[in-house]
């Protein structure tokens, strides 16, 4: 796995730092649904008399875009409730379900896109052309400015990434609809409205499929991308030199702002056991932006391989 030097201040608070950032997302996604749940109703309203699948297509996105980011809003207020005895580390990772979910989504809504297109295609069906070409140059205004306004989080969290994504496929679904009205308006060319919904699709299944992936990877407990495992153990050995060897590390992630690791170093006789703990976890926070680790100190072994079952 490729090491990289990770982002400090992206990764390597918590606390205030990235509760601010939380809440910053959290009005960003907000705002961004109610432009899309508003502005859904006006295009499904333009689909109907003008017969375009386009805007159709780009309406039933919409609308599940707008449950989409309900549900991304929903999770940032989750994850502000505090652990207790059953959520021992919070409700972090809920942020990331939802990402998970608005993958899934956008993956079922391509297929939906694809089989009405083939189905236009076999039976054309007669399209209005301006009427389309005015909703659809609306929403492309409404989804240029929800897009930059989760375009700022997008990079920070998988959540608004998710989010982002579905506003990205309405905004691409606008175009699409766009360009399929110019061409109907001067060539009378119908083909042309389902044609370019099947391609607004394909960009949206690349997009959804990079989405479904990172979060489900997350879930899995992925390690993070910019974790090298062997990497690690030498760079720790060297940095604490009390430390002769680092074994069972195991990396994975809260979210994408809070990874974790556990390890097992392995110390000499008589070692000042505190100053070798704080060493550690001091090398790991400003190395690899980690701020909750899990760590066994041993100096007779592996105390693993001495438990018998």
């Amino acid at each position: 796995m490729k090491h990289k030097k990770p982002d400090h201040g992206r990764l390597g608070q918590h606390g205030g730092h990235v509760q601010g950032v939380d809440q910053t997302n959290e009005r960003r996604v907000l705002w961004a649904m109610l432009l899309t749940g508003g502005y859904m109703i006006v295009e499904v309203v333009g689909g109907v008399l003008s017969g375009s699948l386009a805007l159709l297509a780009d309406a039933g996105h919409m609308l599940t875009d707008t449950a989409a980011l309900a549900l991304a809003w929903a999770a940032f207020r989750v994850a502000r409730r505090p652990q207790d005895s059953r959520r021992t580390y919070g409700y972090h990772r809920f942020q990331v379900i939802a990402a998970f979910v608005n993958g899934i989504t956008l993956i079922a809504i391509v297929g939906w896109i694809a089989i009405e297109a083939v189905r236009r295609l076999v039976s054309p069906a007669e399209v209005l052309g301006v009427p389309m070409l005015i909703v659809a140059g609306v929403g492309l205004v409404v989804n240029i400015i929800a897009f930059a306004i989760l375009h700022g989080g997008a990079k920070q969290n998988i959540n608004v990434q998710g989010a982002a994504l579905h506003v990205l496929g309405d905004l691409l679904g606008s175009v699409a609809a766009i360009v399929a009205a110019v061409v109907i308006i001067w060539t009378g060319w119908l083909p042309v409205d389902p044609l370019l919904s099947v391609l607004v699709a394909l960009l949206i299944l690349r997009s959804a499929w990079q989405l479904t992936r990172r979060s489900a990877h997350v879930l899995l407990e992925g390690a993070p991308e910019w974790i090298d495992e062997e990497a690690l153990k030498s760079e720790l050995i060297a940095a604490v030199p009390q430390v002769l060897s680092v074994h069972h590390v195991h990396t994975w992630m809260l979210t994408q702002a809070h990874p974790l690791v556990t390890l097992h170093a392995e110390i000499g006789e008589g070692a000042d056991h505190h100053g070798i703990l704080v060493a550690i976890n001091k090398f790991l926070k400003q190395r690899y932006a980690i701020d909750h680790a899990t760590i066994q100190l041993e100096s007779s072994g592996c105390v693993d391989h001495a438990v018998k079952v």
